[in-house]
């Protein structure tokens, strides 16, 4: 199982919408399979297929202390969301090194595909809920950053973009 390249903003594939998953067979497992490892290998708790430039309606998430509870969501829907909300501080793989605050609904309900193509409905509060939903943007083609303003939006990207360039030394 290889560790995949993750996209990094501002990159423009990072905004292309993901499509539905028709079928879980094995090409969709052994993508389960590789998000998690590259998940776990760059200390997420969360991936999306889009940053990893697969655009298809993919997530695996991990909140656990232990690293050992993966959450595999395949076309995920949200079914619910409660009017209560949560502002916290949130971060990104593909916007390493930044964290800002973001509001989000603080419980959900959400009906997926699991990682074997059975249906199920979690119901999530905290950074479990915050997690979904953040990884649920990325589907819809949205980075976190969007939700900021567009000075600390613009910041970010000439910061993001000059980590890049020097990195290609």
């Amino acid at each position: 199982m290889p560790i995949l390249d993750i996209l990094r903003f501002p990159d423009p594939r990072l905004n292309k919408v993901a499509r539905p998953v028709t079928v879980v067979d094995s090409r969709i497992k052994a993508l389960v399979a590789d998000m998690l490892e590259t998940m776990y290998d760059a200390e997420g708790i969360g991936l999306a297929a889009t940053q990893i430039d697969v655009h298809e309606r993919v997530i695996v998430i991990d909140v656990s202390e232990e690293r050992d509870r993966p959450l595999v969501l395949i076309n995920p829907e949200l079914e619910w969301s409660s009017s209560e909300r949560v502002k916290g501080d949130e971060g990104c793989l593909s916007v390493p090194g930044i964290y800002d605050g973001v509001e989000r609904a603080a419980s959900i309900r959400v009906s997926a595909l699991d990682g074997d193509g059975h249906t199920r409905t979690i119901e999530a509060e905290g950074l479990l809920a915050v997690c979904v939903q953040h990884e649920m943007d990325h589907l819809m083609g949205k980075v976190f950053v969007e939700y900021l303003s567009p000075l600390k939006r613009n910041r970010i990207k000439t910061k993001l973009l000059k980590q890049q360039k020097e990195a290609r030394g």
